[in-house]
């Protein structure tokens, strides 16, 4: 008789306490102190609770309340708000249960994605010492999830980390205000096209960041428009660490990660992993399709530069990822501004390839509207895949959101004509007027360019045009085409030329 009491005591214990973790007011993940809402867009604030149950929310002056649906979700929406210095208390309640966020900004987000470069931290920046001297930026807010198997490489995943292999629990994180203490941890990348932006604009930004090293451009777009697509259908073919249509690097580490667990969660394509096809969308970006942003950042392509089939599909598959993006926040117009890869030395990382692929990156920003890309050729480092010198990268990624998102006077890039012809012994490359290029540092002849995409040829300005000369006429013009280039043409405010390739006429 005592056993059964006893059984029926454990077994209401354990019911309430199911029923306590079920009935909890949740919030979606995204919201903690110190974050940003976008401003001029209507504000929504979603989570989980008990169906049928009634939920309260009060931003602000603001209020409104919903009843939960049957599949646990509950979501209400604000009117849109001008961006505000003046930090706002978000409450959120349901019977007994109250959630409340302080210390919340209205301004601009900027979703951050990409690999190792975009991910490197403040505290391994060249210029960190001399930031975190005067870094406290209140009105620079950050979201830094850490996520499974960050920082492992080369070696299996523990049964802890491969428990995170899920959707719902790869990236854990909230939101961080910028100051001494938070820095060191920031993208340097982000932190620096943040900073740059908001000093310009006094609008408070909030920067997602959702880098991932090593991590491939396919990892970042919807599951289901590759598995649609007319040629990437065939990335969603099977067993993805199998799959040849896949980068090797990423499916050899991936199964050094997890190759020999069986604990792996997996579906139809095998197991999860952080380079899987899609997976980083479905953990990061489908669970923030409620959320307004001003736009998106990317420094990626390092993963995909190592073949030459990832490299000549790359900028389709990027203009994929950009119509995914705009489709899921409802908005063809939303700005997506990436940095394009630096120089390497040819030895290590496939370098031979980078060339090719900087100049694919360049076709990406010639062809999608509301696209830019940053030249980072001239920042590299002959021997490392991650140049320190990310403030550069940053602030030239900035100038593009602050001429065409922002509207400021700021110089942004230099044009690439579409070819260069021949006359009388020279090739000439006319650039459009009011570019006013210049050699940087000055020393004379133009270096870079070469007409059989090996050899450097001399080369000089003369009335804003390129002039090269030559005995016979070549087929291609090439500039900035070595692995860990040289090239050292800029125009009159600095921003360098791309690497391109050219037919002659």
């Amino acid at each position: 008789m005592i056993i059964k009491k006893y059984s029926l005591f454990l077994i209401s214990a354990f019911f309430l306490y199911t029923l306590a973790c079920f009935s909890q007011l949740q919030p979606a993940s995204i919201f903690s102190d110190h974050m940003v809402l976008q401003r001029n867009q209507p504000i929504k604030i979603w989570g989980k609770a008990i169906p049928g149950q009634r939920v309260y929310v009060t931003f602000g002056l603001l209020k409104s309340q919903t009843i939960t649906k049957n599949d646990s979700s509950w979501q209400i929406t604000f009117p849109e708000l001008h961006a505000s210095k003046v930090a706002r208390q978000l409450e959120i309640s349901s019977v007994n249960e109250k959630v409340v966020f302080s210390n919340i900004l209205i301004g601009d987000i900027w979703l951050c994605i990409g690999q190792s470069n975009m991910e490197w931290p403040m505290s391994k920046e060249m210029h960190y010492h001399e930031e975190i001297k005067d870094s406290d930026h209140s009105h620079l807010r950050f979201f830094n999830p850490t996520y499974a198997g960050k920082n492992i490489f080369a070696a299996p995943f523990n049964d802890s980390i491969t428990e995170m292999l899920n959707p719902s629990k790869f990236f854990k994180g909230i939101w961080k205000s910028c100051d001494s203490l938070n820095l060191s941890e920031m993208s340097a990348v982000a932190y620096y096209f943040g900073k740059n932006v908001w000093e310009k604009t006094d609008i408070p930004i909030g920067l997602i960041h959702l880098g991932i090293g090593g991590a491939p451009l396919e990892t970042f777009i919807d599951p289901m428009s590759m598995k649609n697509h007319m040629v990437f259908s065939s990335k969603m073919v099977g067993n993805w660490l199998e799959n040849h249509y896949l980068p090797v690097w990423i499916r050899e580490r991936a199964i050094q990660n997890i190759g020999t667990s069986s604990s792996v969660p997996f579906d139809q394509n095998g197991k999860n992993h952080a380079f899987k096809p899609g997976f980083a969308y479905t953990a990061g970006i489908l669970p923030l399709k409620s959320l307004s942003i001003k736009g998106v950042l990317c420094y990626q392509g390092e993963s995909n530069a190592q073949e030459t089939d990832r490299v000549n599909e790359y900028a389709d598959l990027f203009e994929l990822l950009v119509l995914d993006y705009r489709r899921h926040w409802n908005n063809q117009k939303l700005p997506v501004y990436f940095a394009q890869l630096s120089s390497i030395d040819t030895i290590r990382y496939k370098g031979y390839l980078w060339p090719k692929f900087r100049d694919e990156q360049r076709k990406i920003a010639e062809k999608v509207t509301h696209c830019g890309m940053a030249v980072t050729a001239d920042a590299g480092d002959r021997y490392d895949v991650h140049p320190r010198n990310k403030k550069v990268v940053g602030e030239r990624i900035s100038f593009w959101a602050l001429s065409q998102t922002y509207g400021y006077d700021t110089p942004f890039t230099v044009s690439i004509p579409p070819y260069a012809r021949f006359k009388n012994g020279n090739v000439i490359i006319t650039f459009k007027k009011g570019e006013k290029l210049r050699q940087h540092p000055l020393s004379g002849i133009i270096n870079g360019f070469t007409i059989d995409g090996k050899n450097d040829i001399p080369a000089k300005i003369e009335n804003n045009k390129i002039i090269l000369k030559t005995d016979y006429k070549p087929q291609y013009v090439y500039y900035g085409w070595s692995p860990f280039s040289n090239a050292d043409l800029y125009n009159n405010d600095l921003i360098p030329v791309s690497t391109f390739k050219l037919p002659v006429k």
